[in-house]
């Protein structure tokens, strides 16, 4: 079993940035790849990114050169920071891994919004 905690969203300026992380905690062995998704207002939940447990990462053109995934393996923690926010980008925020199956997080809310 695998908890996930996402944090670090908030309301946020046009044109700002933001980093949000994902704790994981549980009973698990090892925790492969994990990502990023986020579902805006009346939209299905889109695919945003993905970082292997080696640290091989993927982008969708929406945030691509923008975003940075990462984690900290010896933590269990995941990071998704991005800039040049839009409003566009107002979704929640969704972590996502895979240790013997899917886990989800609650997700966090990120407004862009002046």
């Amino acid at each position: 079993q695998v908890q996930l905690v996402e944090s670090g969203g908030g309301l946020v300026q046009p044109g700002g940035s933001l980093r949000l992380s994902c704790a994981a905690s549980g009973s698990f062995s090892s925790i492969g790849t994990m990502g990023w998704y986020r579902q805006a207002p009346g939209k299905e939940r889109e695919w945003v990114a993905t970082i292997t447990n080696s640290g091989n990462t993927n982008y969708a053109d929406s945030v691509k050169g923008r975003s940075t995934i990462s984690r900290d393996n010896a933590k269990n923690i995941m990071y998704f920071e991005m800039s040049s926010l839009k409003p566009e980008d107002t979704a929640v925020y969704y972590c996502s891994a895979q240790s013997y199956g899917r886990y989800w997080g609650q997700g966090t809310r990120v407004t862009v919004s002046s």
